[in-house]
């Protein structure tokens, strides 16, 4: 046998009954043995009765505490506590049989009877009633019903789900129905475990579920839970967890409540509450487990919580009724079943005596504090005389306003009644069972009854409800309550929403959130989080070691956003897009380029204008005094190359300005090139020459030096032959004729022109969307194409610029009124000055600035050529122009040196040819003027 399914009290007792069994003789009434005496109080009527129907409920709290020995024989323990509210419940019972039994239309030939006994809300109660209403007897022999007696219909029982589960054990063993009003434990849907067990209350299933979603529908993710040690309270929070931890909500704490009184584990839970962070707490626990709390709490001064109270508690006087509970549990909001007004109910509760069963006398005395009891009367008690008001009295019992766990017993007779109408109504030869036959409603099995209960479908008397069970269950529907105050201080439940199981998933919870009052008298729901809502533009960041729902809201990183809230994560923006400042959208990035438009723009373009219109103006000078000496001195075409050289440089930095093109970076990159290499292969050719004369006036000097030196020689030594030094001649100053100076030009220049024209050609520059030097902006800027390609261009412009440089050096100390190797010389000290200090300046800038420093760079490099080449020749044409002459142009050796050097050679001869015996004779070279 599978015992696997069954609890330890289960096990028990099946073993018990097995047991009995085997020892147990046939004749069973002769061989009885007394093992145990229970100790119950109920209410019995069987006598002139055709069935039997069974009731349990926890008229009182709990077990009197004894000292548990083995050296006196076990006794059933007394109850204590007693519970106002179920003791209103067995009167219920009462009175719906009464009704039942007075009724013509249901169960007209059959008298029902009852045997009810106080659970005093234990399992040990709980079993022991199963027992003896079962064997009929307190002498309970287990399988065995001892006497003759009606029969037994059903359990209607037996309080709280603990106690249920345990009863229905050994009910589910012998068939035997059990309806309870009260158990709402979800493990009890197992029809494998409990075969016979239906219900008149929803399952915890539904309860669970539906808080879960009121949690969710406020936002709620940071809440405490507290449950009762009992399956209700187990089965019943365990669910709630499993769904709000799937949906994301974390549980700051979860205590127990203890079933037996422990003020360190009250006083523990009290202190955890307190110090939790959590402002929302469910509790799925009985009035009888949360009472010791509650009042701790109230002791301890707990406020500012909202409280979710599961049915067994949501409308208990027993905690309502607390002092100063306001304060606590005010805007409590908690699930209730459905609630019914039965009619003739007060009047039964008020009408009942003290003197005709020792629960009713208990209750008695309890509520005048007066007693029956002789001995008490003798010490001075006040008599119990039967003539007091119950209606005077407010109490739980008689107050009527929330008849729901009430309603459910009404409801639970009701079924037990209907389900043997039908039994006794069956038409023999269309019966059920085997053969179509009946059974008898005066012999009938338990489990023939339970035939008609799993089938039966009726209208509730006084509420017109339809009661039917689907496989042991009941629809799932609660009201939604609000505690509110009252006008006299006290509290209200007020109705403010309702969860139907049945219903389609968006309208299961219906809230009108304008009716909620929350704890201090608050309007608004209160938040519960561990951590605020991260907002969109940041990411939640976990904390090590803690639940999921706390954590820190990191802010996204440039470039990455969130447009959710609570987003995990933060996404990347794609490459054209970036992140606004709130980091919760892309927006596409800012297109950065040099426009024309903007004022850095226009001023270099007025400067580059400027520049040209200079150039230009030089040009039309020269153009006015073309066949002048300064103009003809060196070649008025290279002039002009190099003044149209100029003009390019100075527009083709324009063409950098505005979005970037095809064209246009192809344009720009050529132009200056070329223009660059025609400016300075014009340089070139004219500082060659400018060189070459240099060297031609430093070897007329050197020879007139020599031709001192030889005189003075031939002096001294009369008979030494010496030979003077020739004297250069007029063509030796200009070596190089100007064809030769326009060839190097077009030749230089036409090399810098092929090279570009492969560069267009092979690998042309292009415009690109540069992402990657600033993440905010698109900078569109122009792609060189292939960096071997532009570093050739460009490092053969700065070949001819040192090439030039050195012969311009060479040439600087050419003396004559217009020394022109000294102004290239200066021009191109100021190229490289620019050019070195464009480098780090333009690797230091980005976008936009680039483009800027690059243009500055072509400016100033140009207004130094067109500056230091051509300032100083404008000045002699409209300046001076006296000196505008052919003798001041080109560059000659002085006359005396000339003189000197032609009268070292005559004397030089003279001697020579006079002293020299043998007729040696020196020779010398004319020099023409």
């Amino acid at each position: 046998m599978d015992l696997t399914g069954l609890s330890y009290e289960g096990r028990f007792l099946l073993v018990l009954c097995m047991i009995s069994y085997l020892f147990t003789p046939t004749d069973a009434e002769g061989s009885c043995k007394l093992k145990a005496k229970f100790n119950l109080r109920g209410y019995k009527e069987v006598e002139k009765t055709t069935v039997v129907i069974g009731g349990m409920f926890p008229v009182h709290r709990s077990l009197v505490s004894t000292d548990s020995n083995t050296t006196d024989p076990p006794e059933s323990v007394d109850c204590q506590g007693f519970n106002f509210r179920a003791f209103r419940w067995a009167q219920t019972m009462l009175f719906a049989l009464k009704e039942i039994n007075s009724r013509t239309d249901l169960l007209p030939k059959t008298e029902l009877g009852y045997v009810i006994y106080d659970s005093c809300f234990t399992i040990s109660k709980a079993v022991e009633g199963t027992l003896t209403f079962l064997t009929g007897q307190d002498e309970a022999v287990p399988n065995y019903r001892c006497g003759n007696g009606p029969p037994l219909s059903a359990l209607v029982g037996a309080g709280g789900s603990d106690l249920s589960i345990a009863t229905a054990r050994i009910l589910g063993l012998y068939y035997f129905p059990q309806v309870s009003y009260e158990s709402s434990c979800s493990v009890l849907e197992s029809r494998f475990q409990y075969p016979t067990f239906l219900r008149t209350i929803p399952s915890d299933e539904n309860q669970s579920v539906a808080m879960a979603k009121l949690v969710l529908r406020f936002g709620w993710t940071w809440v405490g839970t507290i449950a009762a040690e009992d399956d209700y309270g187990k089965y019943g929070i365990k669910r709630f967890k499993e769904v709000v931890e799937e949906a994301g909500v974390c549980i700051s704490f979860s205590e127990t409540l203890p079933k037996i009184s422990n003020p360190e584990a009250i006083q523990r839970i009290v202190q955890t509450v307190h110090d939790s962070t959590a402002k929302i707490i469910v509790v799925f626990s009985s009035d009888v487990d949360l009472s010791p709390l509650v009042e701790a709490l109230l002791q301890s001064n707990v406020t500012n919580r909202t409280w979710i109270a599961s049915e067994a508690w949501v409308t208990s006087a027993a905690i309502s009724r607390q002092p100063n509970v306001l304060s606590l549990l005010g805007g409590t909001i908690g699930f209730a079943v459905k609630r019914a007004e039965i009619p003739g109910l007060k009047k039964h509760l008020l009408s009942i005596s003290p003197f005709n069963d020792s629960l009713t006398e208990e209750f008695w005395g309890i509520v005048f504090n007066c007693t029956t009891n002789y001995t008490l009367i003798l010490k001075g008690m006040r008599r119990c005389t039967g003539e007091e008001m119950l209606g005077t009295v407010d109490n739980t019992y008689s107050d009527v306003s929330q008849l729901r766990i009430t309603y459910n017993v009404y409801k639970a007779v009701y079924a037990v009644a209907h389900a043997l109408h039908n039994l006794e109504q069956c038409k023999t030869g269309s019966g059920p069972f085997e053969n179509d036959t009946c059974a008898d409603i005066t012999n009938f099995e338990p489990w023939q009854l339970m035939y008609y209960l799993i089938h039966l479908r009726f209208t509730v008397p006084h509420t017109g409800e339809e009661l039917f069970f689907t496989n042991g269950e009941v629809e799932g529907f609660y009201e939604l309550l609000n505690w509110q105050s009252d006008s006299n201080g006290g509290i209200t439940y007020t109705h403010i929403g309702y969860y139907n199981s049945t219903a389609a998933p968006e309208d299961k919870l219906v809230i009108n959130n304008n009716s909620i009052i929350w704890n201090n008298n608050v309007l608004k729901a209160p938040r519960s989080v561990c951590s605020e809502r991260c907002q969109p533009g940041t990411r939640m960041g976990i904390r090590q070691g803690e639940p999921v729902c706390c954590f820190d809201c990191i802010p996204c990183a440039d470039g990455e956003i969130s447009n959710t809230t609570d987003a995990r994560g933060c996404i990347q923006c794609d490459g054209d897009y970036w992140s606004n400042a709130n980091h919760d959208e892309c927006v596409p990035k800012t297109i950065e380029f040099l426009d024309f438009s903007e004022p850095l723009g226009i001023t270099l373009i007025a400067i580059a204008a400027f520049g040209a219109l200079a150039t230009i103006v030089v040009a039309i000078i020269f153009l006015m005094h073309l066949n002048t000496p300064l103009v003809n001195v060196n070649d008025p075409l290279l002039t002009f190359s190099l003044l149209l050289g100029l003009v390019i440089t100075f527009l083709c930095s324009i063409v950098f300005l505005g979005k970037p093109q095809m064209w246009s970076c192809m344009t720009s990159q050529m132009a200056l090139a070329v223009g660059f290499a025609l400016i300075l292969s014009s340089l070139m050719g004219k500082s060659a020459l400018l060189m070459l004369r240099a060297r031609a006036v430093k070897a007329v000097k050197a020879a007139a030096k020599a031709a001192k030196a030889a005189a003075a020689a031939s002096e001294q030594s009369p008979d030494t032959a010496v030979f003077a030094p020739a004297i250069p001649q007029k063509n030796d100053v200009d070596p190089i004729h100007p064809r030769h100076q326009r060839a190097i030009m077009i030749l230089c220049t036409l090399i810098q022109v092929v090279g570009c024209t492969a560069w267009l050609i092979l690998m042309p520059p292009h415009p690109v969307k540069n992402t990657g030097v600033q993440n905010i902006k698109i900078i569109l800027e122009c792609d060189p194409g292939n960096i071997i390609f532009i570093c050739s261009i460009f490092g053969y412009d700065i070949l001819l610029a040192l090439v030039t440089f050195a012969f311009a050096f060479v040439a600087r100390k050419l003396e004559d009124h217009f020394n022109e190797g000294k102004s290239v010389t200066f021009g191109m000290l100021v190229f490289f000055i620019v050019w070195s200090s464009f480098v780090p300046a333009y690797l230091s800038t980005r976008g936009k600035f680039m483009v800027a420093v690059q243009i500055f760079a072509i400016l100033a490099s140009s207004f130094g050529l067109l500056a230091c080449v051509f300032i100083p020749k404008c000045y002699v044409l409209l300046v001076k122009p006296e000196r505008n002459k052919e003798e001041m142009m080109i560059p000659r050796p002085k006359s005396r040196d000339i003189a000197a050097a032609a009268a070292s050679s005559a004397s030089l001869a003279t001697t020579s040819s006079s002293g020299n015996p043998n007729g040696t004779t020196v020779s010398t070279l004319s020099l023409e003027e």
